[in-house]
């Protein structure tokens, strides 16, 4: 009987040795640990290892503070940072500033939020669009169908790529598909 006791006890001390070793070896992979915001979704996850996300390369650049706000007061963080492919036309900040003075603060208030979503989807196709293939759908006539259910035309002009009637200004991959940065708004036109 004493002999199985000591089993056991020495079983149990094993058990709580490899517990504590489990919890020290994650308290020194700080590099790769993940942390999690207020926000609950995916975007919340802090990964210190990956490549950037769309989100993140938005959030880390100055010229789209004003999209970021947009995304996290309409709540869409976490369709940026799904695993894709997806490709996004991202307006800089002066291209908010182009819209009809008052329009952006009226819109960031929290009884637009679905109308906001609606705006900000209209600049996201579910797809993988690097500029390769943007040219390859625009000599084709076709349409890019985007996250709030609309088409874009894309075309394809002696200076450059157009996208619902903007200029692609600069293109950048990230791990999630595509950044083509715009200056202009896509509002849909419903």
């Amino acid at each position: 009987m004493k002999t199985r006791n000591f089993i056991w006890v020495v079983l149990l001390l094993l058990g709580l040795l490899s517990c504590q070793k489990k919890e020290a070896a994650k308290e020194e992979s700080g590099a790769a640990a993940t942390e999690i915001s207020e926000h609950k979704g995916q975007a919340a996850v802090q990964d210190n290892v990956s490549e950037a996300n769309a989100l993140q390369v938005a959030k880390s650049l100055d010229d789209f503070k004003t999209l970021v706000a947009a995304v996290e007061a309409a709540g869409v963080q976490d369709a940026l940072v799904n695993a894709g492919p997806l490709t996004v036309f991202a307006p800089v900040n002066g291209a908010f500033d182009k819209l009809p003075e008052g329009t952006v603060q009226e819109l960031l208030k929290p009884e637009n939020k679905a109308k906001l979503a609606y705006i900000l989807t209209n600049h996201v196709a579910p797809a993988n669009y690097p500029d390769t293939q943007l040219k390859k759908e625009a000599s084709k006539g076709r349409k890019l169908y985007m996250a709030s259910g609309q088409y874009l035309v894309v075309e394809d002009k002696e200076d450059g790529i157009y996208v619902g009637g903007t200029k692609i200004l600069k293109t950048v991959n990230v791990s999630n598909g595509w950044i083509h940065v715009i200056d202009n708004v896509l509002v849909p036109a419903e």
